[in-house]
């Protein structure tokens, strides 16, 4: 069964730096792109960046565009979410999730983490 791993998450202080970790493993046959969301307490999730596997394109949304840069590390199967100048309004629980084939023919799923905590300080 495929697993998606998130670490990384913490107390910050406004302004200051978290680097944010996934690693997705398991029968993987063909991994397609790889995304982080957050969940503020009372809102809805939302999206904030995400990295196509082949080719490294990448997207952000603009409330973090410029602060926060994502990236991939092939060999370990990981995504980075480098997050700089941290706000308060940044506190929220951040997931990932792996789009994801197991094997040959297979439609791709959508495989999610169960997230980690990240709180901004002001």
């Amino acid at each position: 069964q495929v697993q998606v791993v998130e670490s990384g998450g913490g107390l910050v202080q406004a302004g200051g730096s978290l680097r944010l970790s996934c690693t997705a493993s398991g029968p993987i046959f063909k991994r397609y792109a790889m995304e982080w969301y957050r969940q503020a307490p009372g809102k809805e999730r939302e999206f904030v960046a995400a990295i196509a596997w082949s080719g490294g394109t990448t997207s952000y949304a603009d409330s973090v565009k410029g602060r926060t840069t994502i990236s991939r590390d092939n060999a370990k199967n990981t995504v980075y979410l480098q997050m700089n100048s941290l706000k308060p309004e940044d506190t929220a629980i951040y997931y990932c999730n792996a789009l994801i084939s197991i094997g040959a023919g297979i439609d791709p799923t959508r495989y999610w983490g169960q997230g980690t905590q990240v709180t901004v300080s002001s």
